[in-house]
């Protein structure tokens, strides 16, 4: 049930996702569908308090559980980001918008950047790792939590790699062409 309750959240963040853009550019209700887009945060909340029943019912902690905090962790720290993107290209490719801005190539501001992603991997990775760890200590010492450990240690797998990224463009930035433009070019149309 939690797999399923997992994909079922997933697929509603993109419906709602839709319809908040569908009121904000097609109906021109933009306060309504701000309003609309605020209430994808309750689907996380409904995710996290079925997950915490089913464990409180007896349920032994297995990948699904783990599944489920990852999932908010990512909702967390990667869906604000999700949202002004995916906003700033719709306006763009349906509605008269400017072109949405395309990441930088070379030096510190790419380097920049690649912080600014990490981060929010980070941020979503070490919410999954509380959650996880909440659940071990809602689930108590005598309970099999060795799948819950298991998406710990991915989770710690996630910050380094985002930390050897970011770090990587940090010691070895790529340098521009000397005919290159640094500037920030308009994005290509998806």
């Amino acid at each position: 049930m939690i797999a399923l309750l997992v994909v079922a959240c997933e697929v509603a963040f993109w419906v709602l996702l839709a319809a908040g853009l569908a009121l904000r550019y097609v109906a021109r209700k933009p306060r309504l569908g701000a309003a609309l887009l605020l209430c994808e945060p309750l689907l996380e909340v409904v995710l996290l308090v079925v997950t915490a029943v089913d464990l409180k019912n007896g349920a032994e902690p297995d990948w699904k559980h783990g599944l489920a905090a990852v999932y908010i962790g990512f909702t967390v720290g990667l869906g604000h980001h999700t949202v002004k993107k995916v906003d700033a290209w719709v306006a763009h490719r349906w509605f008269g918008g400017p072109p949405p801005v395309k990441p930088p190539k070379y030096g510190m501001a790419r380097a920049i950047h690649e912080w600014r992603t990490a981060a929010r991997w980070i941020l979503a990775a070490v919410v999954a790792l509380g959650l996880l760890q909440a659940a071990i200590w809602y689930v108590g010492p005598d309970g099999a939590v060795g799948s819950l450990q298991s998406w710990q240690q991915k989770m710690g797998l996630v910050i380094g790699i985002n930390l050897i990224i970011a770090g990587s463009y940090t010691l070895f930035p790529k340098q521009a062409p000397k005919d290159a433009v640094t500037d920030r070019e308009p994005a290509d149309r998806l």
